[in-house]
């Protein structure tokens, strides 16, 4: 391991107060724990050497790694100045006790830490050897410096060949106890466990590549999977995946961001988890679990969505109410380390829940709401050093899209995802159809000319390049599940015929009733089971299954594998910015991502 001190100081020198005790804290250690193309995660640690304990402390040092974020603390910085402050839950430090502080960075670490104090006095800095595959060369051996570490963003990757498999297995195994820096110590502390054993199970197999395309691949994550649909973060196939649309955030009544469900969010254990955390849940396996293991990853914090968005145009409604919100919304992303907001009000002026609140100004004040975010956000991250998103799933009906300014509006956004989706359902019992088609079909009789001409994806997409707004800037959305009909006849083998009933959902239960809507993985069983027939509509470039004698003639409306292989065309062969899906547990086998993933990749 490497030693500096501060010029003139000695290198072990003893820290002690009279009533709270500094004890004996000789010095900050500090490593990599991950490394990917522009960045890295480090570990800063420190011991109760003494014999009494600590009650509150902080530390500071000048020139250090250019840290994003960090947690098990409160960090703040100011110049080239970093400072740490204990976080409340770990303000005291009993003797022979250790605290570790994480944190996300640009760039790899280097010794540049030039000065630092601990508590008010001066202390030592330790650069230990890290675990990102890159040794410093002095790690204690005698040998050329390598120690085999693992793979950037591939925890559990032990000897660096691309892939975790049983070579890893034995590392673990004849490396058991303590260790100072080795390659099987995945989580780093020291000593080699059960703990590794089990991150290099969960990670088995290849590694997942640093970024799966140059386009992107946006999936949104339900924060309400962890209950009947038992999916959890680390279920998702993120290695097909470039950012990640976390469901949802509520907006409280003082006019700021809500946590949706804190118990899922913020409260419930995953294996590792200690009572000590500043927060557990879906957030910390999201933010600061998986996103280590795949360095590509962006998170966003989805807001509103269906139900709710009915406070949307009171925050959007004067300058200080606009204020308010984006303040929150940047506080709640640097305390749970997201990467930026998407912002899915359904919908401004009209059309969304009868309980929300409308007003002809949103259309005007969705672009100041947005002017807003961009602002703070852009600050945030300049003080940061990082950069922070601003997304919005915008409506895919072209009515809808007339109470945008559509250029305005994009103009302060990174990219707009269009929910190019949900042009028909069971809302409407007197017409089967399809609701996402790629092109209006002439044989849709709906007497409605938007439905029959302009709900698909299409159109959704052609009034925002109509507008002038690049078309790297939109990502198309693709549903994986389907709509269906009961009480359907068999005449056109169901297509655009009259229904008498809204059939059963895959997770439908007491609080929905029926809802007609299925997993895209149910309906390839129905179709698996002999039951369904599947047909093609090759104007509308999508399928549909039937079924004559289930629920009294089921009709179902989803896309596969053909029909998101020609969208996955149709976004390049118009230069779009990529494809978003709703939503990953639909598509258990990763059957429509893996079509998503393989087109764009190219």
């Amino acid at each position: 391991m490497m030693i500096i001190t501060r010029a003139g100081l000695a290198c072990s020198l003893a820290l002690v107060t009279t009533s709270a005790s500094i004890a004996d804290v000789n010095s900050l250690s500090i490593q990599t724990t991950n490394n990917w193309e522009d960045g890295h995660s480090g570990e800063i640690k420190f011991v109760n050497d003494g014999n009494e304990a600590i009650d509150g402390w902080n530390f500071w040092f000048e020139d250090g790694p250019g840290i994003t974020s960090a947690w098990n603390c409160q960090w703040s910085a100011d110049g080239n100045r970093d400072t740490f402050i204990d976080d409340g839950w770990n303000s005291t430090v009993n003797p022979g006790e250790t605290v570790s502080i994480g944190y996300q960075a640009t760039g790899v670490l280097e010794e540049t830490i030039s000065a630092a104090e601990f508590n008010g006095l001066p202390i030592e800095i330790i650069y230990q050897g890290t675990d990102d595959g890159e040794d410093d060369g002095d790690d204690g051996d005698e040998d050329d410096g390598d120690d085999g570490n693992t793979t950037p963003g591939c925890p559990g990757d032990t000897d660096g060949n691309g892939t975790v498999d049983v070579t890893d297995i034995l590392a673990i195994l004849d490396g058991w106890g303590p260790c100072q820096s080795c390659a099987a110590d995945i989580d780093g502390n020291n000593v080699i466990d059960v703990d590794d054993m089990l991150a290099v199970l969960a990670a088995w197999g290849d590694c997942p590549a640093t970024g799966p395309t140059n386009k992107r691949i946006v999936g949104y994550y339900i924060e309400w999977g962890i209950y009947g649909r038992d999916y959890h973060p680390a279920d998702m196939p993120l290695d097909k995946i470039t950012h990640v649309n976390y469901a949802f955030a509520n907006i409280g009544d003082d006019g700021r961001i809500a946590i949706g469900d804190p118990y899922a969010a913020i409260d419930r254990a995953y294996p590792g988890d200690t009572w000590e955390q500043p927060y557990r849940g879906t957030y910390n396996q999201l933010n600061n679990v998986l996103k280590a293991q795949y360095p590509h990853l962006k998170t966003l914090i989805s807001v509103g969505g269906w139900t709710w968005s009915g406070k949307f145009s009171d925050v959007a409604e004067t300058p200080e109410s606009r204020q308010v919100f984006a303040e929150s919304c940047v506080e709640f992303i640097r305390t749970y380390n997201f990467d930026g907001v998407d912002i899915d009000w359904e919908y401004p002026v009209c059309c969304g829940l009868s309980g929300n609140t409308y007003r002809p100004e949103d259309r005007e004040n969705y672009t100041f709401l947005a002017e807003e975010l961009r602002t703070q956000l852009d600050a945030a991250g300049a003080e940061d050093g990082r950069e922070y998103l601003l997304t919005i799933a915008a409506a895919g009906g072209v009515d809808k899209l007339e109470n945008y300014e559509l250029a305005e509006l994009a103009s302060h956004l990174d990219w707009v995802n269009t929910m190019s989706y949900d042009f028909m359902g069971t809302w409407d019992l007197s017409l089967t159809g399809h609701h996402s088609p790629l092109y209006a079909n002439p044989a849709n009789p709906s007497p409605n000319p938007n439905v029959r001409n302009f709900y698909n994806a299409h159109e959704s997409i052609s009034p925002w390049l109509d507008a002038g707004v690049a078309a790297d800037k939109i990502v198309m959305g693709v549903p994986f599940y389907g709509r269906a009909w009961g009480g359907v006849n068999s005449d056109n083998n169901g297509l655009y015929q009259s229904a008498t009933l809204v059939p059963p959902g895959t997770w439908d239960d007491w609080s929905s009733g029926a809802t007609g809507m299925n997993d895209y993985t149910e309906i390839a069983s129905f179709i698996a089971s002999g039951n369904y027939f599947r047909f093609w509509d090759d104007v509308s470039k999508v399928p549909w299954a039937w079924s004559p004698t289930s629920h009294g003639g089921h009709f179902i409306t989803y896309d596969d594998p053909e029909s998101i292989q020609l969208k996955m065309d149709y976004i390049k062969e118009n230069g779009l910015g990529g494809a978003m899906f709703w939503e990953v547990t639909a598509d258990r086998e990763a059957e429509l991502l893996d079509v998503i993933y393989q087109a764009l990749e190219d």
